[in-house]
């Protein structure tokens, strides 16, 4: 399975969600990657849109690779890779508080204020699922804030995250699930990053004008 790219994958997702019946509907990106795609959906839906700020825990010695998540809150949601490779509570500590500084920065910069939650339809959208680890968090962060529903909408999944990640939500949407699971990337013909100023543009296309969190 391959994807044009986040635009069309995005498309492809919309039509998906049109069949669902939601309540004063929210979609929610996970910038920066996921953000064009939650644009596209949010239009298609004539939804209210908005980004939640999470950001993976690296392992010690290995940036790349998720032991867990910390999120705006503050609060710092771990995967069994931990515990498994015994890491330190201290390292955790400080990482966690590393990464938090890195969105409350994306916070001001993106102009986001306190999330409109309560009682609504929440649609988060990623681009890809690989550990699943921020995913997860960003489900976790946005249940604090009392949803009637979560609906998680994403290109590609990996199996292992998909089979974890489907009980936490109220409805899983998803492009595909392929074997042989490498990286998001693998499945874009086109995964070119996204950046800050982007991630700005899309929650703020005219000057003055208020993001769905504010």
């Amino acid at each position: 399975m391959i994807l044009k790219n986040r635009v069309f994958a995005a498309e492809l997702l919309a039509e998906k969600l049109s069949d669902i019946k939601t309540t004063n509907p929210l979609v929610l990106g996970i910038p920066r990657g996921a953000m064009p795609m939650a644009k596209v959906i949010a239009d298609k839906m004539n939804a209210e849109l908005g980004a939640v700020l999470v950001h993976k825990i690296p392992a010690p010695g290995n940036e790349e690779y998720a032991i867990g998540c910390v999120g705006l809150s503050g609060k710092i949601h771990l995967s069994p890779y931990a515990s498994k490779r015994e890491v330190s509570e201290s390292y955790i500590k400080q990482a966690a508080q590393k990464q938090l500084q890195v969105l409350e920065r994306r916070k001001r910069m993106y102009g986001l204020g306190d999330p409109k939650i309560e009682g609504r339809s929440v649609i988060i959208v990623d681009d890809g699922i690989a550990t699943g680890e921020t995913t997860t968090c960003a489900i976790k962060e946005v249940r604090e804030f009392g949803p009637k529903e979560i609906i998680l909408a994403c290109g590609v999944s990996s199996m292992d995250a998909a089979s974890r990640i489907r009980p936490l939500v109220e409805s899983f949407i998803v492009l595909g699930t392929p074997e042989g699971f490498y990286s998001v990337g693998q499945f874009f013909s086109d995964f070119s990053q996204v950046s800050d100023e982007e991630v700005v543009q899309i929650l703020h296309p005219e000057q003055g004008e208020s993001s769905a969190w504010t």
